[in-house]
């Protein structure tokens, strides 16, 4: 059984693998058309992410790019994947906000005005509340820099899931980045009026 574990595991790693490199394509370029859903975007985000890591790659190439740096270029990169109009209608996946996640924690340098930090809060809050099952606007009309993330997001909490949370709160703990917007949002716009108060000191060990 455990050899069938790691068999399994191992397909998997080399499914996506591959899947990876196919959106990349020869062209060395990764297209929105080619993101048809969710998986395909959360794939296109770990590209980007090892862009930052390495400075190099599909989504690194054309510029200088040094490594561990995350830039406009990149955020742009982010937006583009997570509108792709493949996933336009979708709401954000865990997998997607998990992706951005790592991105988040990769770019120790930044020299992108902001761009990808509120991109980044507000994919997670919408995957938080369409998980729980809230409405939440199109990507297109949440991600866009132009909309406030407070004229959309969970107020009340009434119904978010509280064990989506603690999943968001756990990619939060041990990460050497934080996103402060973020941080706020779970923590108190969300996560406060969700969980006992008694809980909030374990599941929300984020640094503040």
């Amino acid at each position: 059984m455990e050899m069938l574990g790691v068999q399994n595991d191992k397909t998997q790693r080399e499914e996506f693998e591959m899947s990876t490199a196919a959106l990349a394509g020869l062209s060395g370029t990764i297209e929105p058309s080619d993101i048809t859903d969710r998986r395909a975007a959360a794939q296109a985000l770990a590209v980007v992410r090892d862009g930052v890591i390495t400075g190099e790659g599909p989504t690194a190439g054309g510029r200088i790019h040094f490594s561990r740096a995350l830039d406009a270029d990149d955020a742009a990169w982010c937006a583009r994947i997570l509108t792709a109009a493949g996933v336009a209608s979708e709401p954000v996946s865990r997998a997607e906000a998990e992706a951005l996640f790592d991105i988040n924690e990769a770019g120790a340098e930044r020299s992108d005005d902001g761009r990808f930090d509120d991109l980044f809060a507000k994919a997670v809050v919408h995957h938080a509340a369409s998980a729980s099952g809230l409405p939440v606007p199109s990507r297109t009309v949440a991600l866009s820099p132009d909309t406030a993330i407070e004229s959309w997001a969970p107020t009340k909490a009434v119904g978010v899931d509280t064990e989506v949370l603690e999943c968001i709160a756990s990619q939060m703990r041990g990460r050497r980045r934080s996103n402060r917007t973020l941080m706020t949002l779970v923590a108190t716009i969300i996560g406060a009026a969700t969980l006992p108060l008694a809980q909030i000191p374990n599941v929300f060990d984020i640094g503040l």
